[in-house]
């Protein structure tokens, strides 16, 4: 039987409650540096494997992370877009433009916007052809 005052096992002091640290709860994303959740794209992650394959931590980070960079660059080119039109809201037209008119984010999403309409474009034999047009010469009657 241990003697009165001593805690069982450790190197506390005689007589003094064992120190209880605060745990400060932190995110995974917080540690991370990141805005996307980083737990539940792990838990969809996991959802989504076959044969119950393990997901190591840092494969949702590392998703997390790459999914926020794709969303922050894409609300920067429809911000601007928005910007350039002189409208302080992003629609689905603004993000149409942002896409297509980046070549990397053109061949990542290859999908088609809902309410994006299309991109402005007339060829250049269309708008050349009325610089050159010859008057029809009259016939002799």
């Amino acid at each position: 039987m241990p003697p009165k005052g001593h805690a069982k096992g450790g190197k506390s002091k005689a007589g003094e409650p064992p120190a209880v640290e605060a745990k400060i709860f932190q995110t995974r994303s917080a540690k991370a540096g990141l805005q996307f959740p980083v737990g539940r794209i792990h838990r969809y992650l996991k959802q989504r494997t076959q044969n119950n394959v393990r997901i190591g931590a840092k494969a949702a980070v590392y998703t997390s992370a790459i999914l926020e960079y794709l969303t922050a660059e894409v609300l920067e080119l429809a911000g601007n877009a928005s910007k350039d039109l002189r409208v302080k809201r992003i629609t689905p037209r603004h993000l149409q433009l942002a896409i297509r008119g980046d070549e990397e984010l053109d061949t990542l999403v290859r999908a088609t916007i809902a309410g994006g309409g299309v991109l402005p474009f007339i060829h250049k034999t269309l708008t050349a052809g009325k610089l050159g047009v010859k008057k029809p010469e009259a016939l002799p009657a």
